[in-house]
């Protein structure tokens, strides 16, 4: 008896079409699937296809569109061009071309790193993919780390261009003057107090930011950490002759956090008060609950600190917690600040996965208010 034919009783084989088909259909489904917008063009600049992440970007209608008008840039056709050039003479290795798209949009620019890539023949399909991943992020941090290097660069030069020019005035003209010897001595001193304080502060910045995705597992009481800080402050606050309220919160339950951060926090939005805030003779430091926070699951407490100075104008609130930011500089730097203080409490609160908020007005004095979990 004859044995059945094992290639007989298998499965038959789809025909060569319709294996194209199946698999084009998996492709399109895995590019729809992709957060990049993606463009295919076909040899006569038309779009013959855009993923969904495409027609978010360039509209609804941007399949069957012509390329130019999706992609108007000189740089932009340039590429489109090279790409289908490199098709077209097939001399070149078909490596992407890569340029940058900048799209305006409503209150900001999106800027795309757009790669231009030949189809390989073998697809079937004779055109250019076109890749469109937004690096608007990566720009932004390049112009954050300028901005902060000329910041930090202008904070340092006064300084130092202070110093250098006493240092030669004593070491000339004023060198047999004991007056003016003690009065740029006392400048000096206070500059390089002043330098210190940056470079400190720019010390915690960055230790700060290393360690902000990392939520302190150790409980702390804040009624502990708000008065060690006041007594570490109480000099300075009597120097001012300022009367501080306490209202602490009886029974607060201890919560997760890192108790000397939390000292930094309170330490500079008591300093602030005292600095900016004096003038109204008074700070107040309240301790509650509260049942309900955004995006919290669960209590968490609240610490204000009131003052009653002559507040901000809230058209600057916004940005106080922006590195350099200062809405007074040279008020700011004579009281010795660095411009550094607010953007450290907020790390340190975003660390916390708390909030902290600010209320102003003009002659009512500044509340900054910190939410921080109990669990």
């Amino acid at each position: 008896m004859a044995q059945d034919d094992p290639a007989a009783a298998a499965d038959p084989v789809p025909p060569l079409s319709d294996q194209r088909e199946t698999l084009v259909r998996r492709c399109t489904a895995l590019l729809d699937g992709l957060p990049e917008a993606i463009l295919v063009i076909g040899t006569e600049r038309r779009v013959l296809y855009a993923n969904p992440a495409a027609r978010d970007l360039f509209g609804p209608h941007a399949e069957g569109s012509q390329a130019v008008a999706l992609l108007r840039h000189p740089d932009e056709v340039a590429a489109l061009e090279r790409g289908f050039a490199r098709l077209r003479d097939g001399t070149e290795p078909a490596e992407p071309v890569e340029v940058q798209k900048v799209i305006a949009q409503a209150s900001t620019e999106s800027v795309f790193r757009m790669l231009v890539q030949p189809l390989d023949p073998a697809s079937g399909i004779t055109g250019l993919i076109v890749s469109l991943r937004d690096v608007s992020h990566v720009a932004e941090a390049e112009q954050q780390r300028r901005d902060f290097v000329a910041n930090v660069s202008h904070e340092l030069r006064s300084p130092l261009t202070v110093l250098a020019g006493f240092i030669e005035t004593l070491q000339g003209p004023a060198r047999e003057d004991p007056g003016a010897r003690e009065n740029f001595l006392g400048i000096m001193a206070r500059e390089t107090r002043r330098m210190t304080g940056l470079v400190n502060d720019l010390l915690s910045l960055s230790k700060v930011e290393s360690v902000e995705r990392m939520r302190p597992r150790t409980r702390v009481h804040l009624t502990e950490v708000l008065r060690a800080t006041l007594a570490a402050l109480r000099p300075q606050i009597e120097d001012a002759g300022i009367a501080v309220r306490f209202d602490d919160l009886d029974n607060a339950p201890e919560i997760p956090g890192d108790r000397d951060q939390l000292v930094q926090v309170f330490r500079n939005l008591i300093e602030n008060a005292v600095k900016y805030g004096g003038n109204g003779g008074r700070i107040d430091i309240a301790v509650t609950r509260c049942e309900v926070l955004s995006g919290v699951a669960g209590p968490a407490m609240k610490v204000t600190v009131t003052d009653y100075g002559e507040g901000i104008d809230p058209i600057h609130l916004p940005r106080l917690t922006e590195r350099f930011y200062r809405v007074d500089t040279d008020r700011s730097r004579q009281k010795g600040g660095t411009g550094l203080g607010l953007a450290i409490v907020k790390h340190i609160v975003n660390r916390h996965r708390g909030r902290l908020t600010i209320r102003s007005a003009r002659g009512e004095g500044c509340t900054f208010a910190v939410f921080l979990p109990c669990e």
